[in-house]
């Protein structure tokens, strides 16, 4: 097959396109090298293998993705601008990068429909808010965020109506999509585009909701990008990880080697109609056990900071249910986390990352975004 993939320089694009190439695909790779993610250079990263095309341009420019297209069986489309936080003040860039850049990569495809075999896209778990739970009779319950005087109380677990405490599950694809920040909406718009336009031009599409992915690669001196990332680059700077809350909301952390083995079976499922997976682990792990694992296989003596704070729009627990990934298209995560976190210790130990949190953090205090 010859391969487009979109933002395919980034963290998940460039182990995808390793991937790819080990599977003897022909892959392009599209990417405007945003500076946040890959320096003021404006350089490829060296990581980027050399058996593939290189394209720079941006998901906005109609020409340049249009030309990017040419002779493609396969989307990837990978490219969006990350950052929970950061996407509740600069509304406008992630509207424009991710919403109106996947609608200008769709209108490009519309011209090769008859070429274009199949198109994945990538989704995220942020798109259905909290995750889902189950009440003290056993129902099936799916909150909205916290109310904000219980958060100013510091009462942190998820109530029903009657005050008790409701049990996180493992979170299904049916769970209504309940996107609590700029960001997430963008990420939902991805996956309905993709998929209503595949849908109308028989293209199959499958989107894949990524939980929270780790590994090497990922850029430390990113401070809106993934918690083990930022919490490297506090550790390698001798500063303590700055965790909100009590530090026991959890998360699914999946490597990026298991993201990839789900991309690949998305080339290759049955995706007539649109198909929607959860790529997560089913394994809930807390934010502090992240930064507490990273400290000790740093081998640093340093503490995280339990801030005891509450960012707007912050869930408490989400973690996939991957009973339909696992049965309809065949997936199995492979790495523990235990493993995977040694990975992307070798990577940090490598790297001289800035750590530019506390700056970060002043933003959205200043924006009143953090209480």
């Amino acid at each position: 097959m010859k391969v487009l993939v979109t933002g395919g320089a980034g963290f998940i694009g460039s182990h995808l396109v390793d991937a790819l190439v080990r599977e003897g695909h022909e892959v392009r790779v599209f990417d405007n090298l945003d500076p946040q993610v890959h320096g003021e250079s404006g350089a490829w990263p060296d990581y980027l293998t050399n058996e593939v095309e290189r394209i720079h341009g941006d998901v906005r420019d109609l020409d340049a993705v249009s030309k990017a297209l040419e002779g493609i069986d396969v989307l990837y489309h990978e490219a969006a601008i990350v950052g929970v936080g950061q996407s509740m003040y600069e509304v406008d860039r992630y509207v424009s990068a991710n919403s109106l850049g996947a609608g200008v990569v769709l209108q490009a495809v519309l011209a090769r429909s008859d070429r274009v075999q199949r198109m994945v896209v990538a989704s995220s778990m942020s798109i259905y808010g909290e995750g889902e739970y189950v009440d003290a009779d056993g129902q099936v319950a799916h909150p909205f965020l916290r109310p904000e005087a219980q958060l100013e109380a510091r009462k942190w677990e998820l109530l029903d109506e009657q005050g008790r405490p409701l049990k996180p599950v493992g979170t299904r694809e049916s769970k209504p999509l309940v996107p609590t920040s700029v960001y997430a909406v963008t990420k939902r718009d991805h996956e309905e585009l993709f998929l209503s336009v595949g849908n109308a031009y028989r293209i199959p599409t499958v989107a894949l909701r990524y939980f929270n992915v780790y590994g090497s690669r990922q850029a430390l001196s990113n401070p809106y990008t993934g918690v083990a990332a930022i919490f490297s680059a506090r550790l390698m700077n001798g500063n303590r990880p700055l965790v909100n809350e009590d530090g026991l909301q959890s998360r699914d952390f999946i490597h990026v080697s298991d993201i990839v083995r789900g991309n690949l079976l998305a080339m290759k499922c049955d995706a007539d109609g649109g198909r929607v997976f959860n790529l997560g682990t089913g394994r809930a792990t807390s934010v502090l056990r992240i930064a507490e694992l990273l400290a000790e296989r740093l081998g640093v003596d340093i503490q995280p900071e339990i801030v005891k704070r509450f960012r707007a729009g912050d869930i408490r627990h989400c973690f996939a249910d991957i009973e339909h990934t696992r049965t309809s298209l065949g997936f199995e995560p492979q790495v523990r986390l235990e493993d995977g976190i040694d990975e992307v210790i070798e990577f940090v130990r490598l790297q001289n990352p800035e750590d530019s949190v506390e700056q970060a953090a002043q933003e959205l205090e200043k924006r009143g975004l953090v209480r």
